[in-house]
């Protein structure tokens, strides 16, 4: 065996027994994954191999915080732990393989908000780090720490987006879920041909020629592809950005005081206790 294998299945072992003497997140990690199991089997006896494949990643994703927690030599606090497990939950199980997305119209707006609330405590974290670590000498401002945070949430946010258009693009999967609107404004549709927006307004059904054959989509409107949900994506995940940002702010600004902003934040670990 490889020492990289072997230094893989270390940092696996070493989070297993760091998992274990977390007890709250410890019962919420077997709790999800005996869920994430008992779908699997049931997807694997439907013969959806897809829905399987997804179940063994979310596995695998459940882990990487307290893989990433014994690499960096860090303590995640519980409640940020419990969030993220939950959230790859949200999304993998109930959103992907239970039709949470499209049963509940609001489910993919709050797992976006979430998220760019999540990224900004990540970004925030990390340079909290930098500047509390020893070897650099580093001494960020409260300000520019946030918008830090800020940036690298909206920077994750932006990626995942190219991320959806690239999937729908390539393997035609419409992760940016369309919408149906009622009017249009295009420069395309000038009878002159000029750069003058035409709107369209009232529109109650879309016909399609599709092989020499007319098709009416029947949806009550004209179907927008994905823009105003990428739109709505972005703008979601700015809001919990900009609150993230905003508590770790003061977090800084009141010398670690916060209680809420302190179960997002991540702790050095000292060697000397391991």
């Amino acid at each position: 065996m490889s020492n990289h294998k072997k230094g893989m299945r270390a940092v696996f072992a070493s989070a297993y027994d760091a998992l274990r003497r977390k007890r709250t997140v410890a019962a919420v990690y077997f709790t999800l994954r005996f869920l994430v199991i008992a779908v699997m089997v049931a997807q694997f006896f439907n013969g959806d191999f897809e829905s399987v494949f997804l179940c063994a990643l979310t596995l695998v994703l459940f882990l990487l915080p307290t893989v990433f927690e014994r690499a960096l030599m860090i303590d995640l606090p519980n409640t940020m732990e419990i969030i993220i497990m939950l959230f790859i939950f949200a999304a993998e199980i109930l959103g992907e393989i239970s039709s949470f997305y499209t049963t509940f119209k609001s489910w993919d707006t709050i797992l976006h908000t979430l998220n760019g609330f999540l990224c900004a405590a990540i970004g925030f974290s990390l340079v909290d780090l930098l500047n509390r670590n020893e070897r650099f000498s580093l001494s960020l401002s409260p300000a520019f720490m946030s918008i830090v945070a800020f940036c690298f949430s909206m920077t994750i946010g932006v990626l995942w987006e190219f991320f959806e258009c690239g999937m729908d693009q390539l393997l035609l999967l419409d992760m940016q879920k369309d919408a149906v609107v009622h009017e249009i404004s295009s420069v395309m549709l000038d009878p002159a041909g000029r750069n003058t927006p035409t709107v369209i307004r009232g529109i109650t059904d879309v016909i399609v020629v599709a092989n020499g054959e007319e098709i009416s989509l029947g949806l009550g409107g004209y179907l927008d592809i994905g823009l105003l949900d990428t739109m709505k994506d972005l703008f979601v995940n700015f809001i919990g950005a900009v609150v993230f940002s905003w508590i770790g702010y003061f977090y800084v600004k009141s010398r670690g005081q916060g209680r809420f902003a302190s179960r997002f934040i991540p702790k050095v670990l000292d060697k000397n206790k391991e």
